[in-house]
């Protein structure tokens, strides 16, 4: 089926969800979508049920009969039988869904399916009876079931272990948000230093641009201070508090206030256990289960250095937490007062560059190099791009790298395919390039790597001096990368 022109990107998502519900071989299939909100899954689910003829439920917050009611009425609107759906329970209703697919691929949709669960915990053990492999019920039917949910916590437990719908699944789809570069298209930002700015506050999640901006994007650099101050800062508008609605939607964040002084501690530079630990005044093990739900929920990402694998650090997933986090959350008062929004957003651009951009350039530059960076620069596709630190015992100091990127090797040692330094505010030059040789020498010594033909990168979104520019062009193992590298 083709794709409808009024969903943007979604081709790999798009392509996954047609192979399911317009495979003709018979056999009911059960297939999961998940992903945060506001990343277009109902409008993409909605489209494919639209394309195929099927039918959608959108599940809301309601006792487990009033659900059922509600669902046997849209079984009956999109089934039309002869006489109006009364379930007497749940599974009732799936043999149902199931007899749709008698003649016919049928994609059903249940969207938001953890409002049915938590209503009633037995449904999924009922789909599970339900799509048994030898049931006559399921065999003789080709109705292509779609379960929906943004609680990831819930819907990432719902096919792992011992759950009940382990193995029933022929189709397990994440939504994500938009890529770096795909948001920058859908912002319609052609300048990539302005892109970057607003990638780091409303990251690649849609909806944020239509539906909660009504088409409010930032015109050019000279209109991005106000565009912060008439958007994100502005009480008036859905965005202000999108940062606390989206850890407070998670049924398993039961104290909001210490997960959201966890995500404060990470936005504040404290990216270890033991740092956000002291940054909140607790004991490593009083924050274990916080930080550990948030990494459920994709919020928080754990990141192993790139050099010393039981080390890691923590990074806020999604820019707009970190953005609340780290900007937002200290002021939380005076912003929510009328007109304080300039006064705050003046105070608070410097600390925006250091703590929120400087970091988010960095992780650009990661994903730049694990997802578009052109294989033959590195002479090898990379199986592993993060940051990490490097011992200089002879100099008695370490040594942070924001890029390690590294390739595995038939021989057992890990080939180091390329090291490099981001800054965001800074013109680079030779005494960073200098920085590098170091770094590549000291990784060479240790044994632990082949750096043999390992590159040096400088990322940049201030630009390069003259000098640094002419030494990378007569060299052939650096390279400069700007900003508009990155989005190129």
């Amino acid at each position: 089926m083709e794709k409808p022109g009024e969903v943007f990107d979604r081709d790999v998502e798009w392509s996954a969800l047609d192979r399911f519900v317009s495979d003709t071989r018979p056999g009911a299939t059960l297939g999961v979508v998940s992903g945060r909100r506001r990343q277009g899954k109902t409008f993409l689910l909605d489209a494919i049920v639209r394309a195929a003829g099927g039918c959608y439920f959108g599940a809301t917050e309601a006792a487990d009969a009033e659900s059922l009611r509600r669902f046997s009425d849209s079984l009956t609107r999109f089934a039309n039988p002869p006489t109006a759906f009364h379930f007497a329970d749940w599974f009732e209703a799936v043999d149902a869904i199931l007899a749709l697919g008698r003649e016919r691929p049928v994609p059903v949709v249940i969207d938001e399916f953890p409002y049915l669960a938590r209503a009633n915990p037995e449904l999924p053990s009922i789909l599970q009876q339900a799509f048994g492999p030898l049931r006559p019920e399921r065999t003789e039917s080709r109705t292509r079931l779609l379960l929906c949910g943004s609680a990831m916590s819930f819907m990432g437990r719902l096919l792992s272990g011992g759950a009940p719908l382990r193995g029933r699944a022929a189709l397990e789809l994440l939504v994500p948000p938009l890529d770096y570069r795909m948001a920058a298209e859908f912002w319609q930002i052609d300048d990539p230093d302005l892109a970057v700015r607003t990638h780091a506050i409303v990251g690649g999640t849609p909806a944020y641009l239509n539906e909660f901006l009504r088409g409010d994007a930032p015109h050019d650099l000279a209109d991005f201070d106000d565009w912060v101050v008439r958007t994100a800062l502005n009480p008036q508008t859905p965005l202000f508090r999108e940062g606390r609605y989206l850890l407070a939607e998670e049924a398993d964040v039961r104290d909001p206030a210490l997960y959201l002084s966890v995500l404060s501690a990470v936005a504040d530079g404290n990216a270890t256990r033991s740092g956000i630990a002291a940054y909140l005044e607790r004991k490593a093990v009083d924050i274990a289960h916080p930080i550990q739900v948030l990494e459920d929920i994709g919020l928080l990402h754990r990141d192993a250095d790139a050099f010393r694998k039981n080390r890691s650090a923590y990074r806020i997933a999604e820019p707009l937490i970190a953005f609340y986090a780290g900007i937002m959350r200290p002021v939380w008062d005076q912003l929510q007062r009328p007109g304080m929004a300039d006064r705050v957003w003046k105070a608070s651009r410097h600390r925006f560059a250091s703590k929120i951009l400087g970091p988010h350039f960095e992780q650009l530059c990661r994903d730049w190099a694990l997802y578009h960076a052109d294989p033959d620069l590195f002479g090898d596709l990379p199986t592993t791009v993060a940051s990490g630190v490097v011992n200089d015992p002879p100099a008695k100091t370490s040594h942070e790298v924001d890029v390690a990127v590294i390739a595995a090797s038939d021989s057992g040692k890990p080939r180091l395919l390329a090291v490099g330094e981001s800054k965001w505010q800074d013109v680079m030059g030779r005494a960073h390039l200098e920085r590098l040789e170091r770094i590549r020498s000291l990784l060479s010594d240790s044994g632990k790597f082949d750096t043999t033909g390992t590159r040096l990168m400088c990322f940049s979104g201030a630009g390069f001096n003259d000098r640094l520019s002419r030494l990378a062009a007569e060299r052939t193992d650096t390279c400069l990368i700007g900003l508009t590298d990155l989005y190129r």
